[in-house]
């Protein structure tokens, strides 16, 4: 059985992930694959991506990894990154596609006229660097971590939970927005822990220890 399993599913850079968990987990074997049964046998799943929302789910689709991927996450420790936060939601605005239904809420995309600066100058999008995160939730993943610690971003669409209680973490471009969410032994993040430095690490590092209540392990979201 592996310790951290990478989901590979064609999207995004997930060498850099495996690094950064080496990094903080030397001991651990860590591993990117896109094969199923090895996402099902690992003890713990990391699930990231980058670019679009209907690509990504096709790609997971395409690699037979959704039903691997959703056992991961009603069973194990699970800790998504970027497009592996939105994919979790019901549906996301970008090609109006279906997620996974893990999460209730939508994925929005960043309003152009809404996204301004304290002085009215619009600000770009894709939101691109670094961005201090308040955590609203307490939890083992932020252990270490100070409040309003910097991390690094690249979107231009963020999760619109709709239970609020599931949002362990805000921030602010140009309009507040959930970049952390949590339901018992699932974590997922908007930002790149991988990219964030000493935060980043610090992240992983208190994932690969956490040992998370799976009573109400997630389920998929009600039609």
């Amino acid at each position: 059985m592996t310790d951290v399993v990478v989901v590979d599913y064609g999207m995004g850079n997930l060498r850099s992930v495996a690094k950064a968990v080496e990094r903080v987990a030397p001991r651990l074997t860590v591993a990117v694959t896109n094969d199923p049964e090895t996402v099902r046998r690992a003890a713990r799943v990391v699930f990231p991506g980058q670019g679009a929302m209907p690509d990504c789910m096709r790609e997971l689709d395409a690699r037979g990894l959704r039903g691997a991927v959703v056992g991961a996450a009603r069973a194990k420790p699970f800790l998504g990154i970027c497009i592996g936060l939105q994919m979790l939601f019901e549906r996301s605005d970008e090609g109006d596609v279906a997620g996974l239904g893990l999460l209730p809420g939508k994925v929005r995309r960043f309003s152009a006229e809404k996204v301004t600066d304290a002085g009215g100058v619009r600000l770009k999008v894709p939101h691109m660097g670094w961005n201090q995160v308040r955590q609203t939730l307490p939890h083992a993943l932020w252990e270490g971590i100070p409040q309003n610690a910097r991390f690094y971003f690249v979107h231009s669409y963020f999760p619109e939970p709709a239970n609020r209680g599931i949002v362990a973490a805000e921030a602010v471009y140009g309009v507040s927005f959930a970049c952390a969410c949590a339901r018992d032994n699932v974590f997922a993040v908007q930002f790149h822990p991988e990219k964030s430095q000493a935060a980043g690490l610090r992240l992983l590092a208190n994932f690969v220890a956490w040992q998370p209540t799976l009573r109400h392990a997630a389920q998929p979201v009600p039609a």
